[in-house]
Formats: structure tokens, sequence, C-alpha cells
């Protein structure tokens, strides 16, 4: 069980020498804290502390520019929904040192393959299930309150807006997988306007899920970084000839219209037009560039990671991946 363990850890690369160290930033806490406070004085410690998120938070997450910021903590505070949930997240949440630990290894892995990378300052947030993982100029929020466990019973009330296929998803272990995928996709490599066919998002997607793969620690199982259940992996893997079957003899790979290809890469409880009774897993499209991409680093040792996420043809990544599943 030692050498297992050990193989599992060499996979990784050496990232000690590297100083970082993440502190979550409990906006959460200090908000709170300002209800018992005076308002006025609440308002500038939190703008001094916190300035652009508090902005985007009191004037696009739980307000609008219509309303003072001194407006929008008055209805925080006289809100008992907002004093009951705090008490949750909170008791969820005592302190984040487990989570800090994660996201400075992660974070130190992403420094190894990008030392310029601009490491943001992570804030946590409770705003009624507004936000979960926003990304400003200077910040990645976390939500808190979008992580409080499948079983909260605040979720169970909010069903209408915040279906159960996603909320089974806002449990503590996907914290760090959430935020390292917002950090990937929105900071370090972002959607270009010209990927506009389906492989080329399959294989964006796919790109995403792979540089998760080696930035998360290893115990961080694949369900949780694609937002399955086990089923639903199970069920991937074993249709996965008859998925890339259909995509072929209806010629998606190429389809342009974003209706017909969304179908394959947006949220849901299934995928419509696959599988009997529902069962199908969601977002296949996602599931299958990640395969592609694997494949594609299996056979292509020399391409480094770097090299891989800068590739701009995902024609070629399907070509030199040889991936035909049998």
């Amino acid at each position: 069980m030692l050498a297992f363990f050990s193989c599992k850890q060499a996979s990784k690369p050496d990232v000690s020498d590297i100083k970082l160290d993440i502190k979550v930033e409990r906006f959460d806490q200090d908000l709170y804290l300002g209800k018992s406070r005076n308002l006025q004085e609440t308002d500038e410690m939190l703008q001094k502390k916190y300035g652009a998120f508090y902005q985007d938070y009191v004037h696009r997450m739980v307000g609008d520019p219509s309303y003072s910021s001194t407006e929008i903590l008055t209805t925080l505070y006289n809100d008992q929904a907002y004093t009951d949930l705090n008490k949750e997240v909170d008791s969820v949440f005592k302190n984040m040192s487990s989570i800090e630990k994660d996201l400075t290894q992660t974070f130190k892995y992403v420094k190894h393959y990008y030392p310029n990378a601009r490491i943001p300052r992570m804030i946590s947030f409770v705003s009624g299930f507004a936000v979960q993982t926003p990304i400003g100029d200077d910040y990645l929020g976390i939500g808190l309150d979008m992580f409080l466990g499948k079983n909260s019973k605040f979720y169970g009330a909010i069903v209408q807006s915040v279906p159960v296929y996603l909320s089974r998803r806002f449990s503590p272990e996907y914290v760090v997988p959430r935020v390292t995928e917002t950090y990937a996709r929105e900071d370090l490599f972002p959607v270009r306007d010209e990927d506009r066919t389906l492989l080329s998002k399959m294989i964006q997607n796919g790109k995403i899920l792979y540089f998760m793969d080696q930035v998360l620690a290893d115990a961080v199982p694949d369900s949780i970084k694609i937002g399955y259940t086990k089923k639903q992996i199970d069920w991937c893997k074993t249709y996965e000839v008859d998925i890339w079957a259909y995509l072929l003899q209806n010629n998606l790979l190429f389809e342009t219209d974003y209706q017909k290809i969304q179908v394959f890469l947006g949220e849901g409880p299934f995928t419509p037009g696959l599988g009997d009774k529902q069962e199908s897993a969601p977002k296949l499209g996602v599931w299958m560039g990640w395969q592609m991409v694997r494949k594609y680093m299996a056979e292509n040792k020399e391409v480094t990671l770097q090299q891989l996420m800068a590739e701009k043809d995902p024609q070629k990544i399907l070509n030199l991946s040889k991936y035909k599943p049998k």
C-alpha cells in the first residue's frame, strides 16, 4: 500500500520549492459581523478591505447598481434567511484550513507549469445561491452557500431554480476542483471565438479537464472533476463506442449550429437522444473530449502540458490521438 501511494504521488512534479501559501479571506464572516456594528463603518471597512470584490458583491451578486451599498447591507441584515444561511455556512466551514492546504498545493502545480501565472485573491462569501465561483480583476470568489453538502435543507427549498442534478454537487469536496476549473477556463485558457465546431469545443473542454488532472491531487476522482455520479462515469465507459459512432454517423463533429452542439456540452440530468430511459450521462461531448486528449497525451509523450494547452488545431489532436474506442 505504501508503494502504491508513493507511485501515485510520483506522477506529480516536485513543487516543494515553490513559495506559496493561499489563504481564503472570509468576507462572509466580516460581512455578518458588521450586522451588529455601525452600518456606515461596516460599509467603509468592507470597501477598504475588499475593494472590487465588495462592489461586485453588492451591485452584481446580491443587488444592482440602482441601490447604494448601505441600502443593500440593510436589506441583507433585515432578512432572516440571510442570518439562517450564514449560520449554516459557519457550521460547515468553521475554518478553511484543509481547503487552503489543497488550494495551495494545486496552485503550486499551476505555478510549476506557468511561472508567470497570476494567482488571484481567494474570497469566500454567501450570496443566497446567486453565484458559485465568480472571478474578477483581482479575485476568485468561493460561494460557500453552494458547497454545504448535497443533503442541506436549503437545497430542497430552491429546487425550482437549482435542480437536484446540480445541487447534488454542492458539497465541500467540490470547492477546490470548481475553483481550479473556473481559474483555468476564465483566466488561463479562455475560449477562442473561432472554435465553433463541436469537435473544437470537445477538445477545449477535454484540455481543461486534462489540465485539472495535472494540478489537482491524485486522490480527486474523475467523477468530481467532471461532476458526474459514479453511475454516469460507468455509463460513459460502457457506451463509449456507441457515443462515438453516434457522433460520426450524424456528422456532428464539425457541426457549428449552437442548438445542435449544446446538447452535448451543456449541463442537464442526461443527454437527450442517447441511452434508454434517460439513463445517459449529461454533456457527453465534454467527457469524450477528455478521453481524446488523454489518449493524445498517452500517444505523444514528448508533448508537454504547455504545448497541449497552446495547440490550436483540434483536428491534429484527434488525428494524433488515434482515438478509436473499441
